[in-house]
């Protein structure tokens, strides 16, 4: 306790040194800051009279600055004005060129049209000059003046055909009932009209050396035998009420009547008013023995292969020539050819007026640009004399910059400022230092009190506990004079009644293991617990269980009279059994696990590759259509069991994709299939192939493209293959593998 306290005295006589000290610091700062405000006073003083010396000094300045800013001002007002006047002369500019172009648009549009009209007139007195010769001779119609060369060089050399030659066939038909259906048969036989008729080779040489005689070179020649009218049944005709061309046309010569029904199926072919009853007929009713149905216009429908398909009338087909009132088309083609010739003096008149304000416009374009020319070259002067003047104003006001002495004066008093606030925050320092010594202080003076009267605190307590201590002692005592008692009560009353249980307990225990084993030899313990048990029941109820089980065992040995090694000799050989199938069945289970196995992998195998020989079908069928600029795609369904062709045509300008085969041309849609089939050809192993009207509606161009495919295929593939077609064969390039073979004309 004396030394805590001597350490307390201590204490508190180096808090007041420190106390001391601290107060000391107190009074230096607050004179070093007095000194440093003074100083501040001065600088203020300096600086507002550097000020004032200065305001008058650039007064004559900001005058002139005053005049260079109206200045700029002014220039910056005239540079906005001539931008405004430069926009709109582009916008105008704009505007006429558009107008211009327009115009030009509108000139070129009206310039087709007459060409078009121009076009027509041309056609209209073509047929005007064609239904002349026909009224003078009707043979000139079918052919022109070469067929007059070709009759007389044939009654020159009459002698050297076996049968004189038939034609032209058109000269040999004529219509029964009017003139209503002469397009549409036009349409229906085409250029056989103008064909000749022999009866065998050897006169289709002499007609044909006759023709280049009289410079008619391309005269179609057909060979077939000279027989009388062919008889035809009434179930061969189409069941319609419609006529067809063979019950309209009258022909003066069976041969040509014969000829007409064996290459153009004229018994077959109905006529019709109009496409909405061509359509009824074709596409709907499917009549038999229909072939193609023509409506009045010329327009052909028939369906083949399950496709229906509309062909427009021929444009270059020569109309007019099986009329019989000549002088009718002449007067109307007369008649469109004025209406045609009032449109062009039209459309001349609409063009010149066009190219007039063209003009105009062009004219007003160019003065516009012209002024739009100048005027930015007006803007471009001013924005550069604006930028002259900003930039020898800015000359200027950097020559007359601010006096260095207020700079100098401003950078002292931040500097005395800055120290004032150091000495500043010093002193708070040094005066939170001296509060906290002062509270010290005052703690320690605190202690210092309670330590004395905690001296005379503990004096008290240590009398209490000495007299607390000897009361224990007699508490003790008492209780180990009790201990005696109660060890002495154990061993002379309790401990003898503990033994005699134990031993009691010892003895029953022995006995029931004795019971144990000789109720063992009547039922084993295995079989009670297998029976349920017997814990917790009474001799009564073991009674009466083993009662009940006598009866049981005796009505089962009366259903079954085995004994009970018997009966446990067939369980174990059930349980044989058992095992032996349950093995069977695991090894079945696991066969079948590995088939389940092998079929998924041969499944995905199967998917895979199914999906690639679609991806192949698909890159082949469009390498083949590229040949011809055409691009295309196979849609196989496995699920659905269907297989659909898009093709996209490279001329149709909506980019849309032709799903249905029936959308296309005959010729795109012969190409097509041929695609599709050499894809196919690819894809399979054949020593040999065959291909029969695979160009059928092709057009020239087409159809050598195809050629060249097949031919290029089958040297490619190295397998032999057997190409048949109706036509020329010469566009056929020749090889060393390549064999061509042309059949003779065949014969009724």
């Amino acid at each position: 306790m004396k030394r805590k306290k001597d350490e307390l005295e201590e204490s508190i006589s180096v808090v007041k040194r420190k106390q001391y000290e601290l107060q000391e610091k107190v009074i230096s700062k607050t004179r070093i800051l007095e000194k440093l405000s003074i100083c501040l006073k001065d600088l203020h003083q300096q600086i507002h009279d550097v000020q004032e010396q200065y305001n008058k000094s650039t007064q004559a300045l900001f005058d002139v600055e005053s005049i260079h800013k109206d200045d700029l001002k002014r220039a910056q007002i005239d540079i906005d004005s001539a931008q405004s006047l430069v926009s709109r002369l582009t916008d105008e500019e704009t505007t006429l060129f558009q107008q211009l172009s327009t115009k030009k648009n509108t000139t070129m549009e009206i310039n087709k049209e007459i060409e078009e009209f121009k076009k027509n007139v041309h056609e209209k007195s073509n047929q005007i000059r064609m239904h002349q010769q026909c009224q003078n001779n009707k043979v000139t119609a079918f052919g022109g003046d070469r067929v007059l060369s070709l009759l007389q060089a044939i009654e020159k050399h009459h002698r050297e055909f076996r049968r004189p030659p038939i034609g032209p066939i058109g000269v040999h038909v004529k219509l029964i009932d009017g003139d209503f259906w002469a397009l549409a048969i036009e349409n229906a036989i085409g250029r056989m009209l103008d064909a000749f008729i022999v009866t065998d080779s050897k006169d289709a040489g002499v007609l044909r050396k006759c023709a280049n005689e009289a410079n008619y070179r391309n005269v179609q020649i057909l060979i077939y035998n000279f027989s009388t009218r062919l008889s035809i049944p009434t179930n061969m005709l189409p069941s319609t009420r419609h006529p067809t061309i063979y019950s309209v046309l009258n022909c003066d010569s069976p041969v040509v009547q014969n000829i007409l029904v064996d290459m153009k199926h004229i018994e077959r072919t109905v006529l019709v008013d109009n496409y909405d009853s061509g359509k009824e007929i074709v596409f709907k009713q499917h009549i038999q023995n229909l072939s193609d149905v023509f409506t009045s216009n010329g327009t052909q429908l028939f369906f083949r292969n399950s496709v229906e398909t509309t062909l427009p009338p021929n444009r270059r087909c020569k109309t007019g020539r099986l009329c019989g009132s000549v002088e009718e088309h002449i007067s109307k083609c007369e008649n469109d050819i004025m209406r045609l010739n009032e449109l062009i003096d039209q459309g001349i008149k609409r063009k010149r007026s066009n190219e007039d304000d063209y003009l105009k416009i062009n004219a007003r374009a160019q003065d516009v640009k012209r002024q739009r020319f100048h005027e930015q070259s007006l803007l471009m002067s001013k924005q550069n004399d604006l930028k002259s003047m900003k930039d020898s104003y800015a000359v200027e006001s950097s020559a007359n910059p601010a006096p260095p002495v207020e700079e100098v004066l401003h950078r002292q008093i931040l500097d005395i400022q800055n120290k004032m606030d150091l000495e500043k925050a010093s002193m708070d320092n040094i005066k939170h230092s001296l509060v906290s010594t002062e509270l010290k202080d005052k703690e320690l003076m605190l202690s210092f009190e309670k330590l004395c009267d905690l001296a005379k605190g503990d004096i008290d307590a240590i009398d209490e506990a000495e007299k607390e201590f000897s009361g224990i002692e007699q508490n003790i005592s008492q209780a180990q004079e009790e201990k005696t008692h109660y060890e002495r009560f154990m061993n002379d009353k309790v401990l003898p009644t503990l033994r005699e249980a134990k031993d009691q307990y010892e003895s029953l225990k022995r006995k029931r293991q004795e019971d144990i084993e000789k109720a063992s030899i009547i039922c084993p313990e295995s079989d009670v617990i297998t029976l349920g048990g017997c814990a917790g029941k009474t001799p009564e109820q073991l009674s009466a269980q083993l009662s009940r089980i006598k009866k049981r065992l005796h009505l089962e040995s009366v259903g079954c009279p085995e004994s009970i090694d018997d009966l446990r000799i067939l369980h174990g050989k059930k349980q044989r059994k058992i095992a032996k199938k349950q093995q069977i069945y695991n090894g079945f289970h696991e066969k079948l696990n590995s088939c389940q196995k092998a079929l998924d992998f041969r499944w995905t195998k199967f998917k895979r590759n199914a999906s690639l020989l679609k991806r192949e079908l698909t890159w082949q069928f469009n390498g083949h259509l590229s040949k011809k600029g055409i691009s295309g795609q196979i849609n196989v369904n496995y699920d659905e069991k269907t297989l659909s062709v898009e093709v996209k045509m490279p001329q149709d300008t909506s980019h849309k994709t032709v799903r249905d085969t029936r959308g296309l041309s005959g010729g795109e849609r012969s190409f097509s299939t041929l695609c599709f089939a050499l894809a196919l050809h690819g894809m399979t192993e054949s020593p040999f192939r065959a291909m029969d009207e695979f160009d059928v509606f092709m057009d020239a161009v087409s159809r050598k493209i195809s050629m060249d495919t097949l031919v290029d295929f089958a040297l490619l593939e190295g397998s032999q293959w057997i190409l048949i077609t109706p036509h020329d064969t010469s566009i056929v390039k020749s090889g060393s593998k390549i064999k061509k073979q042309q059949m003779e004309a065949p014969r009724a």
